[in-house]
């Protein structure tokens, strides 16, 4: 599985179609237009605010073994993810947590669920006349 190591490479993510579970955000953005179009990549990040370092290097640890075993089937080519951990990862059985990866990698790429549709958010326009003030 090859990772995310760079700030900019993180930052380039944001924006994108987002998913959100108990344990964890994930973020994806294709990265087709801006050339290297090779497997898919990931980044995880967990802040401090949610325990010490063995903590969340056991919740990174199990994130990883779970997007490593599901990503063979559901992550796209040309795309890269940033999964943003919760506390709740460290104490969700693993089976959930594997159910919760696939069905966020589903969720992302399938274009019915796409809630960044522009045309969604088009708000209609109103023609006013401009009084004049006398």
């Amino acid at each position: 599985m090859e990772t995310l190591k760079v700030r900019s490479e993180f930052l380039a993510v944001r924006g994108g179609k987002r998913f959100s579970t108990p344990a964890f955000l994930i973020e994806m953005r294709s990265r087709g237009a801006s050339g290297d179009a090779g497997g898919p990549r990931f980044g995880f990040t967990i802040t401090k605010k949610i325990g010490n370092a063995v903590v969340r290097n056991r919740i990174r640890r199990r994130l990883k073994a779970a997007f490593a075993s599901t990503a063979a089937q559901e992550a796209r080519q040309g795309c890269d993810y940033v999964i943003v951990a919760r506390l709740a990862a460290l104490e969700r059985p693993y089976p959930q947590l594997l159910d919760d990866v696939a069905r966020a990698l589903k969720s992302l790429h399938d274009p019915v669920t796409d809630r960044r549709n522009p045309a969604s958010k088009a708000r209609p326009t109103v023609d006013k006349v401009k009084k004049s003030r006398t």
